[in-house]
């Protein structure tokens, strides 16, 4: 008893003396000043920046330097640290200017992170290398250029060194890192080190354990000249480098210590070494995207400490090896987008978009005890489990989208309590959801449902996840509460009913940070109502093909921050509201098929961000301004199937996206959300009538350049400015009063699919350079005043008479009328030949002969031989089945709705 009663007077004691040791640290530091002199040196260097944000206004004369936001002290008040980096979801922005050399008036300064901020074409200050106390210098991701200053190699103290990611830094040589003999950490990412020697001179680093040399444009992986000395190396990134070549087998006899390596994208050939299992102590593998083949060795499952490996987006062709089964510490295996084949053997992975086949069962997973990822998305696989059954393992990442799950729902998934993502999109559910499971989704951040058969009422459901993808299923009911957790909601395509003011004007969602909604293709109804003000983060609002009506409210144009707004086919009416100017950053407006009114607004046409504007089959009237050149982003103007009157705009060349003078790769109408996860991506989609069909653009959106402007009411000639619009693929002007004739250089508009000038009074001959369109794949000029012999090519002559019917005057091929004398002197004119019979000729058929065989051959030896070529090919031909696809699906939708 007397021992238990002295343990707790003890206790006491040093729980009050360790209070007060607190305290007095407390007391110090709130007292604590820095010297004049200090204070005066922060002052410059401050006065020397550009802080857009004020995040330095309280660096003044007028308080303690030790107190200022980035500044820390020790306990005698000399500045030790200034940590002024704006790294990313910081509520600052970035710093720029100039660093002044005022800093060396802080003779105790050990740490500078100056990282993520703006000093774009400013060297790194070579006086930063008598910084002698200096041990953490971070200057990454800020832009600085020019040469690494070799006096950085004075500092004997530095432990961290990152200079990576700054892209537009040189090196001459590296001899001033070899004196850095404390260096514990390096990266110089984004340097050019295809010159230097790097392994020998960095190797010499006595106590380095952590090395990034990404995209350092490195090309050889020779054998080292002289002995290597990683001794205590851990981390090893050589990723994103050209080094195309087979992986050396001295490079796993580098380091006995490392833990981490990093070599993807880089083009890495021939098949991984028996001798990776000399990798003992690692710990995360990654080879991905590379153009590795043959077998996997059986080595790798000697790995014992292994938790994460990446081999994905290779080539590998073969069985998945049965020693993988002994890698008991694996998290993560990744070997997706390769050719494996066989059976699975008794472990699980990432083995998402392979050739696998079969069924996976309980016992391919019982030594997965640590499993948290299972990735089996976009495989011919399924899974053959028990309703009953208890996985050994807790999962983080559950990624089952186009995996065969069965026609039940999962009920294992119960028993998982530490899921953060759920795909189960396109995976074969058609099944009641069962009553656990919206509040086991309760600490999902991440879920996705879509594209099956899956039913159930919304109506009493409260959803708290970040992203939620319900979209395509059977779900019924009216629209679910949300959490002020979530970002993005899509119920999309589903029997969703009542009206929408409940959602919008409910109190639960009165503050919210959503930025996606999506509640297209349902059947809600009534107006919009006037609670838009609760929804300040919304950024895409798709509320098309509902039963919506009423007017646009005006409170809608206070969302400054809206960048896609889509209502389309729905029975809204009124006009424009003029507050929608607010939105400055919209991307994407879709309001065809209402009942809208009244001229459209000047103000739409100075939108410069603008890149989608579809008002189509409203009843809107005036005239189409010269301000609508202005939309130089667009990329879709719909305007058919109006009242629109007045002519063309002569100034459509100004429209430079059409044009062809913009980023071809870019995709701005794909947004991301979340923070911890890959595949939280949301893409606009947009049904348009590009060849008299109706098609649904998604992922190829972004390709699309279209024109349309049919049936309206404008006249005058069709301007030559648009046969500019190199990039133009869809042109349809076709029912309007327009006259003339068609521009003669309208063949060089290479990329056009699809030309409609039917029912107009357009006149003269069809141009010959329409034959140089070899691209075209609908052409209709019928019910015009064409005149003339139709010009000579395959092209044209490989439409339907119907492409040219209604127009008398019109001779030769393909319509029935033969052409008189005059008219084969003039084709002949016009189309240059001497005889005017230069088809007809043994020199043609000859040299037809000879051009097909070179280009055949020719593109079969590029595909077979380049790689790159030969997978874009393929990619190419994917989408073309996938085209078709929608295109017979819709066909035969359309069909049975008439039946």
């Amino acid at each position: 008893m007397a021992v238990l009663f002295a343990t707790h007077v003890l206790l006491l004691i040093l729980s009050t003396a360790t209070t007060l040791h607190f305290s007095a640290s407390k007391a110090a530091r709130l007292n604590m000043t820095c010297s004049e002199k200090e204070r005066n040196a922060l002052l410059s260097f401050k006065h020397g920046l550009a802080d857009p944000s004020n995040r330095l206004s309280s660096w003044s004369d007028k308080s303690h330097c030790c107190t200022w936001p980035g500044v820390h002290c020790n306990n005698t008040g000399k500045v030790m640290e200034i940590i002024l980096d704006t790294p990313a979801g910081s509520p600052y922005r970035e710093l720029s200017g100039e660093i002044s050399p005022s800093l060396l008036e802080l003779k105790y300064l050990n740490r500078l992170d100056l990282s993520s901020n703006y000093f774009v074409l400013t060297p790194i200050p070579s006086f930063l290398g008598s910084l002698e106390s200096l041990r953490y210098l971070d200057l990454s991701l800020s832009g600085f250029m020019g040469l690494i200053p070799h006096q950085l190699g004075n500092l004997s103290n530095l432990q961290h060194l990152n200079l990576g990611y700054n892209y537009a830094l040189q090196i001459d040589n590296l001899n001033w890192i070899s004196r850095l003999y404390s260096l514990e950490y390096l990266d110089l990412s984004g340097s050019d080190l295809h010159k230097q020697y790097w392994l020998q001179v960095l190797s010499a680093l006595p106590s380095l354990s952590e090395l990034h040399l990404e995209s350092c444009q490195i090309d050889n992986l020779g054998p080292p000249k002289g002995k290597t000395n990683f001794t205590h190396l851990q981390v090893l990134d050589l990723s994103i480098n050209n080094l195309n070549q087979q992986i050396p087998s001295w490079l796993f006899n580098l380091s006995t210590t490392l833990v981490q390596l990093d070599l993807h994208s880089n083009l890495l050939q021939g098949e991984i070494p028996q001798i990776i299992s000399s990798l003992q102590n690692i710990k995360n593998l990654d080879l991905q995207n590379n153009q590795l083949r043959g077998p996997l060795p059986d080595s790798l499952g000697q790995l014992k400490h292994l938790e994460v490996l990446n081999l994905s987006n290779n080539t590998f062709t073969c069985p998945i090896p049965s020693p993988f089964a002994n890698l008991s510490s694996l998290r993560t295996l990744n070997l997706a987008h390769n050719r494996l084949n066989g059976t699975i053997p008794k472990m699980m992975l990432d083995l998402s978009s392979n050739l696998l086949e079969g069924s996976i069962k309980e016992s391919n997973f019982v030594k997965l005890l640590k499993l948290k990822e299972l990735r089996l998305s976009w495989t011919n696989l399924f899974l053959s489990v028990n309703s009953g059954w208890v996985p050994p393992f807790q999962l983080e990442y559950v990624l089952l989208s186009s995996f065969g799950i069965g026609h039940k729902f999962p009920e294992w998934l119960k028993r998982q309590s530490s899921v953060k993502v759920l795909t189960m999109s396109k995976a074969g559910i058609a099944d009641l959801v069962p009553s656990w499971f919206w509040n086991w989704t309760l600490q999902i951040e991440f879920l996705d449902l879509s594209n099956n058969l899956l039913s159930g009422d919304l109506s009493n459901i409260f959803v708290n996840s970040s992203v939620i993808n319900l979209s395509s299923n059977l779900f019924k009911g009216t629209l679910p509460s949300v959490s002020a957790n979530v970002e993005v909601l899509n119920v999309a395509n589903n029997s969703i009913s009542g009206t929408i003011s409940p959602f919008l004007c409910g109190k639960e969602n009165a503050t919210n940070k959503l930025s996606v909604l999506d509640f297209s293709n349902n059947v809600l109804y009534g107006d919009l109502g006037h609670c838009w003000v609760h929804w300040q983060a919304l950024v895409h609002l798709n509320l098309g093909s509902n039963n919506l009506s009423g007017v646009i409210p005006n409170s809608m144009g206070y969302r400054s921050q809206l960048e896609s707004l889509l209502l389309d086919d729905n029975r809204f009416s009124g006009y424009i509201p003029s507050t929608l100017q607010n939105c400055s950053t919209m991307k994407f407006i879709d309001k065809g098929n209402n009942q809208l009114s009244d001229v459209i607004p000047d103000w739409m046409w100075e939108m410069q961000y603008l890149m989608v504007l579809r008002l189509r089959s409203n009843n809107f009237n005036g005239s189409i301004t010269q301000k609508i050149c202005q939309l130089s982003s667009l990329i879709v103007l719909d305007l058919g199937n109006n009242s629109l009157s007045g002519s063309i705009p002569n100034c459509l060349d100004d429209m430079k996206t059409m044009a062809g003078e913009d980023d071809f790769f870019a995709n701005p109408l794909s947004y991301s959300y979340g923070s911890d996860f890959s595949y939280n991506h949301y893409k606009e989609t947009l049904v348009l009538v590009p060849k008299g069909d109706e098609l649904e653009y998604r992922d190829n959106l972004i390709l699309v350049r279209m024109i349309d402007l049919s049936s309206n009411k404008l006249s005058g000639a069709i301007p030559s400015e648009i046969s500019k619009l190199s990039a133009l693929r869809f042109l349809n002007l076709s029912r309007n009063h327009l006259s003339g004739g068609i521009p003669n250089d309208m063949g060089k508009m290479k990329f056009l699919e699809s030309l409609d000038l039917s029912l107009n009074n357009i006149s003269g001959q069809i141009p010959q350079s329409l034959s140089d369109l070899s691209f075209l794949s609908v052409l209709n000029l019928s019910y015009n005043n064409f005149s003339g012999r139709i010009p000579t090519s395959t092209q044209l002559q490989s439409f339907e008479e119907l492409s040219y019917t209604g127009n008398p005057e019109l001779c030769g091929p393909p319509v029935t009328k033969n052409c008189t004398d005059k008219e084969e002197l003039t084709e002949s004119a016009s189309v240059g030949h001497g005889d005017g019979n230069f088809f007809g000729t043994s020199e043609f058929y000859m040299g037809m002969g000879v051009g097909f065989a070179a280009g055949f051959w020719g593109f079969c030896s590029v595909v077979f031989f380049n790689r790159t070529w030969r997978r874009a090919y393929f990619h190419y031909l994917d989408h073309l089945r996938d085209l078709i696809y929608v295109i017979i699906v819709l066909k035969v939708r359309r069909l049975l709705g008439k039946l």
